[in-house]
């Protein structure tokens, strides 16, 4: 898969699957700006690492419940790096939250990182792809989406939502050689909705037929799958260890 020239934007790139997925994106030669919020430090190393393999790269701090700094991120990506050719939806927030604890503030705030910050990017960014009769969407989603689970019910609601905005665009787009597709990992080590201890993931462990949590660089290899195939759109890809069979 020759891909040297492209470019992407990752949206929570900093660390985790996001991190996996921006430096194997680099990995084979596609230039890569990453949005993220907080860690500017962290953002900053795997920049230092894109570079390093040859590629260029940005970070980008954006705040994803504010419109006005999606539209700069998506700006700021094409002003440095010439256009965006894979946008991959990754950031997002998992509270566990009991469904009569949610409060309304809570679960627009999950509503708005995680499924409306897709929308919006995906909007900016389809007319230069459609344009040039190519480009790759990807979304982040979980298996959250098809089953619920421990995370709160905004969580499941907002990646069953992806899903939904997936189908929708990958129909529209499909003509002009833009792709949609969306992955749904479920218990991947880093990916930010596990608890923090060690034993906890132990027992989560157990209950995977492959005996083990999944790793960031495997939903990345699933990305590049994404990327280099034209034939696959409106497509959701589970990586999960054969957890829930479907």
């Amino acid at each position: 898969m020759d891909m040297r020239g492209r470019v992407a934007l990752v949206t929570g790139g900093s660390r985790g699957i996001g991190q996996a997925i921006a430096v194997k994106l680099a990995e084979v030669g596609i230039n890569v700006a990453i949005g993220y919020e907080k860690d500017q430090a962290k953002a900053e190393e795997v920049v230092q690492h894109i570079t390093a393999l040859g590629r260029r790269a940005i970070a980008i701090r954006t705040d994803l419940r504010d419109p006005q700094q999606i539209a700069t991120l998506v700006q700021s990506a094409e002003d440095v790096l010439g256009r965006i050719d894979v946008l991959v939806n990754n950031a997002a927030i998992g509270p566990q939250r009991s469904l009569e604890a949610i409060t309304v503030e809570e679960w627009d705030q999950v509503m708005e990182i995680n499924l409306r910050s897709s929308f919006l990017l995906s909007q900016r960014v389809i007319p230069g792809m459609r344009e040039q009769g190519w480009g790759r969407i990807i979304l982040i989603s979980s298996v959250a989406g098809f089953i619920g689970g421990v995370v709160g019910a905004h969580y499941a609601a907002s990646k069953a939502g992806q899903m939904g905005l997936m189908h929708a665009l990958a129909g529209s787009l499909a003509p002009y050689g833009v792709t949609v597709n969306a992955l749904a990992p479920a218990l991947i080590e880093g990916g930010g909705t596990l608890p923090g201890d060690e034993e906890a993931h132990r027992q989560l462990a157990t209950r995977i037929p492959v005996g083990r949590l999944g790793r960031p660089e495997e939903v990345a290899d699933a990305v590049l799958l994404l990327i280099g195939n034209a034939f696959i759109t409106s497509q959701t890809i589970v990586i999960d260890g054969g957890l829930y069979p479907r």
